[in-house]
């Protein structure tokens, strides 16, 4: 089985996908999904269920959603549902290899991949291009009732970008200026305060003979930093910024 949490939450088994109706489910599987084998308390899970709302047997409300949870499992898997979420010293765990969900899957070749960025490009495209054709939409994208799972959605949401900007890279450590171009013109333009995005911009454009372009990103970046958060670019876009006035041979 294969839990999928980039994008909406479903379950993969013997070549078929499955959803999950209850938004109540959908939660403690998420919780449980995004650090398999590890346990969480009551607390954790009634928390990431009800908040600050105070309902009456919390603790047999928590208790009807795992029984859902491991009926529906069971179901997919044939396996006994409670050998799947089995029951811990004051919570419960979910016991599957961290390999079968989807964004254990993504942040283990994402790692790989941005580790070999600089020194093997060619095979960093590759996992890094894997690691992103998991997803299949926003993380999390129909769990986000809880703080946890918020939490979790902003932090594989931003890794996901990061892995964006290392492709990148090594696209352009490979010599693939013209064709990181276009993907480069809208990521910067979504996410103006990324200032590696617009210095790859800069740097692809001034690469395929568009010095005027990549100057213009610089001064654009600047002025959004400038009106938006009161800041001046790093170091190394000015740095890159002057290597482009000045034609510095180091930038081929």
């Amino acid at each position: 089985m294969e839990i999928d949490l980039l994008g909406s939450l479903s379950l993969t088994h013997g070549g078929r996908r499955y959803g999950v109706g209850s938004r109540k489910v959908r939660t403690v599987l998420a919780l449980l999904a995004l650090s398999p084998g590890k346990a969480l308390s009551l607390e954790q899970l009634s928390d990431e269920l009800w908040g600050e709302t105070s309902i009456a047997n919390s603790r047999n409300a928590l208790q009807a959603n795992i029984a859902r949870l491991r009926k529906l499992l069971e179901s997919v898997t044939g396996q006994p549902g409670e050998e799947l979420v089995r029951t811990v010293s004051g919570g419960y765990l979910l016991d599957v290899p961290p390999d079968s969900v989807d964004t254990s899957r993504f942040l283990t070749l994402s790692r790989r991949g941005a580790g070999l960025v600089e020194t093997v490009p060619q095979e960093a495209i590759e996992l890094l291009r894997e690691s992103l054709l998991l997803w299949r939409g926003g993380a999390l994208l129909d769990v986000l009732d809880g703080s946890r799972c918020r939490s979790a959605a902003a932090h594989l949401d931003e890794r996901r970008l990061t892995v964006q900007e290392d492709l990148i890279a090594a696209r352009l450590a490979v010599g693939d200026e013209r064709g990181v171009v276009h993907e480069l013109r809208q990521l910067a333009a979504e996410n103006p305060g990324r200032e590696r995005l617009s210095e790859y911009l800069m740097l692809a454009l001034y690469r395929t003979g568009r010095q005027s372009e990549a100057v213009s990103v610089f001064h654009r970046t600047r002025g959004w930093l400038g009106t938006e958060l009161g800041l001046e670019p790093g170091r190394t876009m000015r740095q890159l910024y002057q290597a482009i006035l000045v034609q510095d041979r180091v930038l081929d």
